[in-house]
């Protein structure tokens, strides 16, 4: 019986390291962090951002891991939260869209000459509209 536990949690952590590094892979194939740190004039601080991503995916596994752990926050830190996971992913989504083409395909076809700013804004807003109907609304995929 404890060699299944054993073997249950080395199988846990193989899969989990392998996870982690191809989420991270891909974020350094992206290139996230640099043109973050560049676009916002501080490339200095390239380790802190580093650090702080490592650390939210350690924080992140932990309490995915542990479900019991409750953290007393509050409203504020759940709406920041909230914020700085929205920007994540759009973050990811705008820079995988950038590697595979897909804005200047689309401008192409569309013959969309100005406005990239707005279509880009577009896209956000509704993205957002539309996570915030679905918590509103409190809607199961199930």
């Amino acid at each position: 019986m404890w060699i299944e536990h054993v073997l249950l949690g080395f199988l846990g952590l193989v899969f989990g390291i392998s996870v982690a590094s191809g989420s991270f892979a891909l974020a350094v194939k992206l290139g996230i962090v640099p043109t973050m740190a560049q676009k916002s004039t501080t490339a200095k601080h390239i380790m802190t951002y580093e650090n702080a991503i490592i650390l939210g995916g350690i924080c992140g596994n932990i309490l995915s891991v542990f479900t019991s752990i409750k953290l007393p926050l509050g409203h504020i830190f759940l709406a920041v939260y909230g914020l700085g996971a929205g920007i994540f992913v759009g973050c990811m989504a705008v820079a995988l869209a950038e590697i595979i083409n897909v804005f200047p395909i689309l401008y192409r076809r569309t013959k969309l000459k100005t406005g990239l700013p707005w279509v880009i804004g577009m896209v956000a807003l509704g993205k957002m509209s539309g996570a915030l109907y679905y918590f509103i609304h409190d809607m199961n995929v199930s």
